[in-house]
């Protein structure tokens, strides 16, 4: 066993695993001795990523086809880690295909929203977050988004639910640091991935990260919460972002957002 998994158990729980950024946690962290429950809707590409990992790294696997938003997932993915030693949770679901105006979604869509970024996380933290305090180590990692900054114009409830984690870790972090466990939000920028590209954007070196380098990032930076936001770059902006005033920084983001909305190739 690695000094990594040592750290914080032999098995780690990715949620949102199937490709883009969990893909590469799930492989990188494999690559660390962890053995991995991992956790998404599509099956076909879930297995994919399991079978790399075990062929590649050697360790266990276990593929959980789940709907996130379900209001069993819980119970669901309790029953199916049952008896694991599990010491890291990445929650990496979450990623919105839309950016609309609130009024032109249905309801049941923000709803959804409200389900997977803050519901199953919630639910996941406590479920896996008490085994972690009784035994005196763990991580729990929430990936969030840059969007957390501030509301903004075609991203109301994306931006909302993702301020919610940043703030929900900010307090587990205080909570749970002194029982041995890390937390730590991990905004991000735009990053290409597979979803980015359904999404009909083109690659820009300039301004995306890569799903392999954000991954290791975040890896790398577990214990240094409660948030670490990913990239040089992202730092940099979000930094001077938090010294403006509220209105101000709605504004500029709403611009940004109805700006990026706009690129989308239909």
């Amino acid at each position: 066993m690695t000094d990594f998994a040592q750290r914080y158990g032999r098995w780690a729980v990715i949620a949102g695993a199937s490709e883009g950024i969990g893909a590469s946690l799930a492989d990188q962290l494999a690559a660390l001795g962890m053995d991995l429950v991992l956790i998404a809707r599509n099956g076909p590409l879930l297995d994919e990523v399991a079978a790399r990992a075990r062929e590649e790294h050697g360790v266990q696997t276990r593929a959980v086809v789940q709907d996130l938003t379900d209001p069993d997932v819980g119970a669901k993915i309790a029953d199916a880690t049952d008896g694991l030693d599990v010491g890291l949770l990445i929650y990496n679901a979450g990623a919105s295909e839309r950016t609309t105006p609130f009024l032109d979604n249905e309801i049941e869509y923000s709803l959804k929203q409200v389900a997977l970024d803050c519901t199953a996380p919630i639910t996941l933290a406590h479920h896996f977050g008490e085994a972690m305090v009784e035994r005196g180590r763990g991580g729990i990692v929430l990936v969030a988004s840059l969007a957390c900054l501030a509301g903004s114009a075609t991203l109301a409830m994306y931006s909302a639910v993702k301020a919610f984690q940043h703030n929900f870790a900010e307090g587990l972090w205080a909570e749970l640091r002194p029982h041995g466990v890390d937390v730590c939000c991990t905004p991000l920028g735009m990053t290409y991935t597979p979803a980015f590209q359904r999404m009909g954007f083109e690659y820009d070196p300039a301004s995306h990260m890569l799903p392999e380098d954000v991954a290791r990032e975040i890896i790398e930076n577990i214990g240094n919460g409660p948030v670490h936001v990913v990239g040089e770059n992202n730092r940099a902006a979000a930094s001077a972002v938090w010294t403006i005033d509220r209105r101000a920084l709605v504004e500029m983001m709403s611009t940004a957002s109805l700006e990026f909305a706009s690129r989308r190739k239909d």
